[in-house]
């Protein structure tokens, strides 16, 4: 078993345990008087005076032409709108419909919703405006990896009923590109989530209807109206281990140029979701922004996969021999590997330098993968001989060998997961070096990996340099379907991390205040029914300049 050399075949037999452009300028079309809301109503991108808010004009099977709206901002969900205005659903961006709505108070809960000119009315949601000024407590959400066919999102369907949340931070795999036969068919062939369409999705319409899939799920569209969504992509938006040039998942001789399948994966990302649209002339893979939350925090989004990635390094066969290894653990340190790149780098020590020289006790990292440092367990050492010889034993033969060889590879040095910073340590350290030089209090947020993580990041000379929380999947299939506990022996192997768990689906709520950071690893029983128990695996809490501490 090796994250390392191929983790989505490991996790799929084992899953049930040229440049970017955006959408063409609208052409005159026919006005359509008559839509519904199947895709409900989304928020996202919050400022202080507003945010965007965003649906979807479902029509008539066989119709064609734009949808004019109207929108609506009010005080209350029963109150008469503050703001209204007008907007057009185009056939040309999948009648998909954004605002950015602005002229609101700050630290202020406001209700939206949209309506047809026939007078059908959109579901309504809300959000909470950004503070200004003294804050005492933000609530935020950390979410990813939603594989539709791997279960219910029953996650959402709890972060919904929150009383209290400022925002949800999407960090990625918001969906997956795999095809019906693929990644998590066996789940959902079971409990009928198969995805649409069948076939793994290459072209803008493909990513259309994938995102519409994901959009139509009840309890996605009950946490999209519970609050505004701060999204970043990870891979699966486009394909499976993206980098700047290619992906792994992606295979030019089948499926065509690398650039038009990103091209159109980004305009599908960006008609489907409630974020800021990029600016005409801006490279759209530049989703990198900032969001202040008073005196309090400054969160900075960054995009580590399509801007300034380099290839991941991977062993050309199932198993990496010894040579193999030792080339492997030498590109590792190649300094000219990057995940953010110099402009990235650049804007995020000018983000939070301003923020420490404000006096913000807080910088928030939104960030795709995995930070600390996570070596890859030996497991025989960690179940004694005996359990890891019974574990072979009920392993497929095809994969006795491939476990085998991921031991070997771990004690020759290579970490738990190549794909994550541990694969750039170079570039980690210059992340790091920054961060020190300009005095930041960091904490960072990751998604990816499907497990729940509290980690205590340190460089290379063994300096503090801050925490990091990382959410559980919402339902993609983790390694603790394969290794039930293996989250406790990589706790125990990591001198960084201090809790894992890779068997729950869930999400992470973090409570921010002054002198404290507290993340609740929130889990829901099951994903495979839609009915479930909410549970709380850990509570830790960071604190600037002090190890993570585990809290009840």
């Amino acid at each position: 078993m090796t994250l390392s050399i191929n983790r989505r075949n490991l996790l799929a037999a084992f899953g049930s345990g040229a440049g970017i452009g955006l959408a063409p300028a609208a052409i005159a079309a026919p006005s359509l008087n008559a839509a519904s809301f199947r895709h409900g109503v989304a928020s996202g991108d919050p400022a202080a005076d507003g945010a965007v808010i965003w649906t979807r004009a479902s029509v008539a099977e066989g119709a064609s032409g734009d949808v004019p709206l109207t929108w609506h901002v009010a005080a209350s969900e029963s109150a008469k709108p503050l703001k209204s205005g007008k907007i057009v659903a185009t056939a040309a961006a999948d009648h998909t419909a954004k605002v950015e709505v602005s002229g609101l108070s700050p630290a202020t809960e406001y209700w939206y919703w949209f309506s047809t000119t026939d007078g059908t009315a959109s579901p309504k949601g809300r959000f909470r405006t950004l503070p200004v000024g003294k804050v005492d407590r933000i609530v935020i959400a950390l979410a990813s990896c939603q594989l539709y066919s791997g279960g219910f999102f029953n996650a959402y369907g709890d972060m919904a009923t929150q009383d209290r949340l400022d925002a949800v931070l999407h960090l990625g795999d918001y969906i997956y590109e795999y095809g019906a036969d693929g990644y998590g068919a066996d789940v959902g062939g079971k409990i009928g989530r198969l995805p649409d369409p069948a076939h793994e999705i290459v072209t803008l319409d493909d990513y259309r209807r994938r995102h519409a899939q994901v959009k139509a799920d009840p309890q996605m569209q009950a946490a999209h109206a519970r609050a505004a969504f701060i999204c970043v992509w990870d891979d699966h938006e486009t394909a499976n281990d993206a980098w700047i040039g290619g992906a792994e998942n992606h295979d030019p001789a089948k499926e065509g140029d690398w650039r038009a399948r990103k091209a159109a994966a980004l305009q599908a990302y960006f008609e489907w979701m409630p974020i800021r649209s990029p600016k005409q002339g801006n490279d759209p893979a530049a989703i990198y922004r900032s969001f202040e939350f008073g005196d309090l925090a400054t969160l900075a989004m960054v995009e580590t996969r399509l801007l300034a990635r380099s290839e991941q390094i991977a062993s050309k066969g199932a198993a990496p021999d010894t040579a193999q290894v030792q080339a492997m653990l030498a590109a590792r340190q190649d300094a000219s590997r990057e995940l953010l790149g110099a402009a990235q780098m650049q804007w995020l020590e000018s983000t939070f330098a301003a923020s420490v020289k404000a006096g913000k006790p807080w910088q928030l990292l939104g960030n795709q993968v995995v930070m600390a440092r996570v070596p890859g367990p030996d497991l025989r050492a960690a179940l004694g001989d005996e359990k890891f010889e019974a574990l072979l034993g009920k392993m497929p033969e095809a994969y006795r060998g491939l476990i085998a060889a991921s031991q070997a590879a771990f004690k020759a040095g290579l970490p738990f997961n190549l794909d994550a910073w541990d694969g750039y340590p170079p570039a980690r350290e210059r992340l790091y070096a920054m961060l020190r030089s300009i005095g930041a209090n960091p904490l960072a947020f990751a998604g990816d990996s499907h497990a729940a993580w509290a980690n205590d990041l340190h460089d290379d000379s063994g300096a503090r340099i801050g925490s990091e929380f990382g959410a559980t999947a919402i339902t993609s299939p983790s390694y603790g379907s394969l290794l039930p506990g293996l989250g406790k022996i990589l706790a125990a192997q990591s001198p960084e991390v201090a809790f894992c768990d890779q068997d729950a689906k869930g999400y992470t709520m973090v409570t921010i205040t002054p002198d404290a950071a507290v993340a609740d690893f929130v889990t829901v029983s099951t994903v495979y029914a839609p009915q479930f128990t909410r549970g709380v695996a850990a509570r830790y809490e960071a604190r600037k300049g002090a190890a993570l501490k585990a809290l009840g």
